[in-house]
């Protein structure tokens, strides 16, 4: 009876480990599940985050290129203003000078001096 006792607690025995195997088995089926979805939504995160990420550099470069537009023009100004200087103080009389040659022809940019009657004779009398 010995030997059939051992069978019969073999048999449960197997029926045990058997149990325990599958019992396992759907644990590690279950834990891989658990696994594969925080692994998704870990993806799904980081592509959410990508986009944001991506916008905000979009905005970033879009102000940097507004800010770098607004220098050239504010660089381009200030040349101007120190050329304009610069010309003013080195030709400033020059251009007044034509200037007001241009609109007043009939007077002469520099002073003349009378020819006198007694002088026109002095060239009358000359051999």
């Amino acid at each position: 009876m010995s030997s059939v006792q051992r069978q019969a607690s073999s048999g449960s025995d197997g029926s045990a480990v058997d149990d325990k195997k599958r019992k396992k088995m759907l644990s590690n089926r279950e834990s891989a599940r658990r696994s594969r979805m925080k692994k998704q939504k870990h993806v799904e995160e980081l592509t959410v985050e990508i986009s944001r990420l991506q916008m905000s550099n979009n905005q970033i470069q879009q102000s940097i290129d507004c800010q770098g537009q607004s220098l050239q023009r504010e660089s381009i100004e200030q040349t101007i203003v120190e050329f304009s200087g610069v010309f003013d103080e080195n030709f400033g009389n020059m251009a007044e000078m034509h200037h007001d040659s241009l609109l007043n022809p009939w007077q002469l940019p520099y002073s003349t001096q009378p020819i006198t009657a007694s002088s026109a004779d002095m060239f009358l009398d000359w051999p």
